[in-house]
């Protein structure tokens, strides 16, 4: 059976998924982000094309996310130190998803400093447990079973100088995750999973409402350069896309006008309507997970919703 076939399954096919790839188990290195100070690491199909990015700075070097494997951690890391012939000082965790946190305890071994807002660091035990569950037998001894820890900058915006740069770290709430940080560098910005870009969304706590709104939160910071979870950088047109493609999601639930526990036919037609829209975006297992969660959240709203 394809990996194209197995994609198409339940979050527990996403071991089998990334299993298929494990020959190909090096990520690369993105060149082009717009700004030279910033680079991109990409993680192989392995780890589901996870970004890190890397910003150089007068002291250093930042890196944004510590990847789904410490393997995949260490190798940023080491990708975005030859890239900048310096040394990676401080790592930040975006959100509390396992692509995000897992290298943090590589990290730390090496002297680097990983932060997080406490919001995202008290939504990692929960999310850690789950995930250990569902991928560790795939991808041991790879896979940490310690809970990663981050240190918490606090549960409030904030601006923080680590490597001779000024980063301001954004505490929004919930989205992709229960709990985001965006942070932005001048006119940059590094938002995780909030945008994906030529890949689907991660749709499983079933907050499209919310996300909506960070997106309006993040489009307030007036970006230049939009750096997502998945996918090349780009400029604000990148939030666009993400807001029309959670709004269809959105929309393509809502025409089932959904009631009661998610009905797997319906659903199935709204997963063909988005594949077809977007015929070239990966991870289309992503969509099974999530939409179950999507038609709930509106199952509750049409529940509690007042009669005419």
């Amino acid at each position: 059976m394809s990996c194209a076939t197995l994609s198409r399954r339940s979050f527990a096919a996403l071991p089998i998924v990334a299993a298929c790839a494990r020959e190909v188990v090096s990520g690369t290195v993105v060149p082009e982000s717009g700004d030279p100070r910033v680079g991109q690491y990409v993680s192989s199909g392995w780890t589901f094309a996870t970004s890190s990015f890397w910003i150089r700075g007068p002291a250093g070097v930042v890196l944004v996310d510590t990847q789904f494997l410490p393997s995949a951690g260490i190798e940023a890391l080491t990708l975005a130190e030859r890239a900048t012939r310096a040394k990676v000082v401080t790592a930040f965790v975006l959100h509390a998803n396992p692509d995000k946190f897992n290298g943090t305890t590589a990290l730390q071994r090496r002297g680097v400093e990983v932060l997080t807002s406490q919001p995202v660091l008290d939504a990692m035990p929960e999310i850690h447990a789950k995930r250990v569950a569902a991928f560790y037998e795939r991808y041991k001894p790879d896979y940490p079973l310690e809970l990663p820890r981050p240190t918490s900058f606090g549960a409030s915006t904030t601006t923080l100088a680590r490597a001779g740069l000024s980063l301001t770290a954004h505490v929004l709430g919930p989205g992709c995750s229960e709990a985001h940080v965006v942070l932005q560098f001048e006119d940059q910005v590094f938002v995780g999973d909030l945008v994906a870009n030529g890949a689907h969304s991660w749709l499983e706590i079933g907050r499209t409402d919310e996300w909506l709104r960070r997106l309006s939160e993040i489009e307030a910071m007036r970006p230049r350069l939009v750096h997502p979870g998945r996918g090349a950088s780009g400029g604000p047109e990148l939030l666009t896309r993400q807001r029309a493609y959670l709004e269809e999601v959105i929309a393509l639930v809502a025409a089932e006008r959904p009631s009661g526990p998610p009905q797997d036919a319906a659903l199935g037609r709204v997963r063909a309507a988005l594949e077809r829209r977007y015929p070239a975006y990966r991870f289309p297992a992503f969509i099974e997970i999530g939409l179950p969660a999507e038609w709930q959240r509106q199952a509750r709203g049409a529940q509690g919703a007042t009669p005419p």
